[in-house]
């Protein structure tokens, strides 16, 4: 039976951190905390640091790579339900504690909370090696979207017992962590999400891309971007959409996305515009030839979605909490329900549709409210948290010593 990782070894010169990043989600793969992910590493890698990344193999023909001071540790994976494009890792803790016993890294960041983060939890404490949690995913809330909401006090009481093994817990938002630290968990960060402003910008809006939706010139199209699914809220978004055209009567109502609630989605409102996945140069053209982002989810940690429309200059309705409770300010750049509050939900997407001169002004505004939140500075609040725990963790171990 082949061995559940397949290791790479790569020698390189000392750099300031060697940080093992463990995730079950990686770039190819298209989510936010794959793309976050990915972001992190590079910041890392260009910042000098050494990185060896440990993710569930892609596919078949997924081999590890490796360059200058990046290292890939490829373990065995399932697909996840639901989700066959994306894959849980299977425990490893024992190759973990093997391969970290012979190459230790200065600090274990275990992004994603599956089987293969739980590994590299036990086979850090074994080890005696600082641990950085990320908490990137309410699957608690998850629950009440699938019909098994039996399970979310069981899940909220192991994603408790996940993250308190951790030297720290890492999360998107000063709410996000003082809700954690309500929970029971120790010493909370935050560490933000970014935004790459050089590719989402309003300079991508396209004619042609909109003429190829069959969209007039003038006519208003809102947009959804994500993962298709039940726990996004898509049928709020539907009922804004019907709400809004009482104003906007031309209006067109556009999918960047997929995933399971697609296909029923498609078939019951064909009339609706279906772009599928997207990235890149692409992603970011379909952002900024839409004209009002539609954002009804309440199940996020953060939502990076959020930003990278505001930076395309879309204006955002959406609710009070996460990133757009952060950066979205009502008549400035976009409109807030109160957390929940559909009623208030659907009345904004309808006063924003209905006031060109309103949606013009946050239009223009909308970039300027995330020019700092480029991924150099995240990048470097991370280090700053790596930085800060691996000298606790030596200060402990000099201690020790002494005593």
């Amino acid at each position: 039976m082949d061995s559940p990782l397949v290791f790479q070894h790569l020698a390189g010169a000392d750099r300031q951190l060697r940080v093992a990043v463990v995730t079950e989600t990686y770039p190819p793969e298209v989510n936010g905390v794959a793309m976050t992910t990915g972001r992190l590493v590079e910041g890392m890698l260009r910042g000098g640091h050494r990185v060896q990344l440990v993710r569930p193999r892609q596919g078949a023909a997924d081999r590890p790579a490796s360059a200058g001071g990046f290292e890939e540790v490829l373990s065995r994976g399932l697909p996840i339900p639901r989700y066959n494009h994306l894959r849980m890792g299977l425990p490893a803790r024992g190759a973990l504690t093997r391969l970290w016993s012979v190459q230790r890294p200065d600090v274990v960041q275990v992004v994603t909370e599956g089987p293969l983060g739980w590994s590299a939890v036990s086979a850090a404490r074994k080890l005696r090696l600082p641990v950085v949690t990320e908490f990137h995913t309410n699957f608690h809330s998850y629950s009440d979207y699938y019909g098994i909401s039996w399970l979310k006090q069981p899940v909220h009481a192991w994603l408790r017992r996940f993250h308190g093994k951790g030297d720290a817990c890492l999360v998107p938002t000063a709410e996000l962590a003082a809700s954690l630290t309500e929970r029971g968990v120790r010493r909370v960060e935050v560490v933000s999400r970014g935004v790459d402003i050089q590719l989402f910008s309003p300079g991508r809006r396209s004619e042609a891309l909109r003429a190829s939706w069959g969209v007039q010139p003038g006519d208003l199209v809102a947009v959804v971007v994500g993962r298709m699914a039940p726990e996004k809220n898509l049928g709020l978004a539907v009922q804004a959409f019907d709400r809004l055209r009482a104003v906007a009567p031309h209006a067109r109502l556009l999918f960047v996305g997929d995933g399971p609630s697609r296909a029923a989605l498609q078939a019951q409102r064909p009339e609706f515009l279906y772009a599928g996945m997207r990235g890149g140069e692409d992603l970011a053209a379909h952002y900024a030839s839409a004209d009002l982002f539609l954002f009804p989810s309440l199940t996020e940690t953060f939502g990076n979605v959020v930003i990278e429309a505001l930076a395309s200059g879309l204006p955002v309705v959406g609710f009070d909490y996460a990133a757009a409770a952060s950066y979205v300010r009502d008549g400035e750049n976009g409109w807030l329900a109160p957390s929940g509050d559909e009623a208030a939900f659907l009345a904004a997407a309808e006063r924003v549709a209905g006031d060109a001169a309103l949606r013009a002004h946050m239009a223009a505004r909308a970039p300027a409210t995330v020019v700092d939140a480029g991924w150099d500075g995240v990048t470097r609040r991370l280090l700053a948290v790596l930085d800060d725990v691996v000298r606790a963790h030596e200060r402990r171990g000099a201690g020790e010593l002494a005593a």
